[in-house]
């Protein structure tokens, strides 16, 4: 997918090349030596797709992303910081990113999360589209968006009490479930319930990000523990 984003008054085109990794890791030398590690830029990226895209189209390529990404090339662990990194960022969280990304000695080749490398030398790229929403996203009436995967089960199992903290207040809720439910099922009764958008939650469970079509289930979430509720707090006063 094309694009492109801006800094300050300098436009740059995206191409297709930032959608997966490099074929392979770059100079085995220590990365040190060669390139100097920029520390994250603490601003959200600007950018325009070329085809308008919905919210629900976003988060389906960002999700088959990815899923794909670490069977191309590059370690896990380092896939999952970034994934991580990404999430905290696009939350403005940049310190927690910041930190993700030193726990993993991961190193940013120009500041931005876009172009990447570990500590072995191995380049990783991540596309535009992963790292902030584009300024002409269109816009969904989410009462009418009910695809197939998303929707609720006939047997929707036991009743479940989840317990969620929420990163917009730091406050504790409790949302009644049941454990066939999607994650995107659930995101929506929160938003009924607490009115948060739909498109502005992220769940974490046991530091890895649930995915919509998971259920509670899957998801194996025990009684009593805490799911994060990642609030993008900047989409949700735009809209």
């Amino acid at each position: 997918m094309g694009g492109c984003w801006s800094r300050n008054e300098e436009t740059i085109s995206i191409n297709d090349q930032h959608s997966r990794p490099t074929s392979g890791p770059a100079s085995s030398t220590n990365i040190g030596s060669q390139r100097k590690n920029h520390p994250l830029f603490h601003e959200t990226i600007r950018w325009k797709s070329d085809v308008p895209l919905t919210e629900g189209q976003l988060r389906s390529k960002r999700d088959e992303f990815w899923e794909t990404a670490p069977a191309f090339e590059g370690r896990k662990e380092i896939w999952d910081a970034l994934r991580a990194a990404t999430h905290a960022a696009e939350s403005l969280d940049f310190q927690l990113a910041q930190a993700i990304l030193d726990g993993a000695n991961i190193f940013l080749a120009n500041g931005y999360l876009t172009e990447v490398y570990d500590e072995l030398g191995a380049h990783y790229k991540i596309p535009i589209y992963c790292l902030s929403h584009p300024v002409n996203i269109v816009k969904e009436d989410h009462d009418s968006e009910s695809p197939a995967e998303y929707s609720e089960p006939v047997d929707g199992g036991n009743e479940v009490q989840l317990k969620l903290r929420l990163s917009s207040t730091l406050t504790d809720v409790k949302l009644s479930v049941y454990s066939k439910d999607s994650i995107f099922a659930c995101k929506k009764k929160l938003q009924a319930q607490e009115n948060v958008d739909v498109f502005c939650q992220r769940w974490f469970y046991g530091g890895k990000l649930l995915g919509d079509k998971t259920t509670i289930e899957e998801a194996k979430i025990q009684q009593g523990y805490i799911v994060q509720v990642i609030i993008n707090t900047e989409k949700l006063n735009a809209s």
